[in-house]
């Protein structure tokens, strides 16, 4: 009986840990109307790759400045993908490094 009893106040003490735990989180208040960003999204910790807007994208491909490298593997690339986009697995984008220009601006997608 001893055991059993321990055991629940154990189990006990275990859920209040968890719930004082995630009890430090904080949940992103909504808005009613949320006004529009004028600034782009910042990337994830960690991840240095500056992001642009389709418009951005487009625009630099019509001034010649930019490329697209699709990420994604050769049958998903088969099956649809941006006009003028190079097809470079991600697993494969080290071995093709020197194909890349250095001097234009490159947009990768995977979808």
């Amino acid at each position: 009986m001893r055991l059993v009893i321990s055991l629940l106040a154990v189990t006990f003490l275990a859920l209040i840990l968890l719930a004082a735990c995630n009890s430090q989180e904080q949940t992103p208040v909504k808005t009613t109307n949320p006004q529009p960003k004028s600034t782009p999204a910042q990337p994830p910790p960690g991840d240095n790759a500056r992001r642009i807007t389709p418009a951005e994208l487009k625009t630099a491909l019509a001034s010649n400045s930019a490329i697209i490298v699709d990420v994604r593997g050769e049958a998903a690339y088969n099956a649809a993908h941006i006009k003028g986009s190079r097809q470079i697995p991600y697993a494969d984008i080290v071995a093709h490094v020197d194909e890349l220009p250095r001097d234009k601006t490159i947009a990768t997608y995977c979808s």
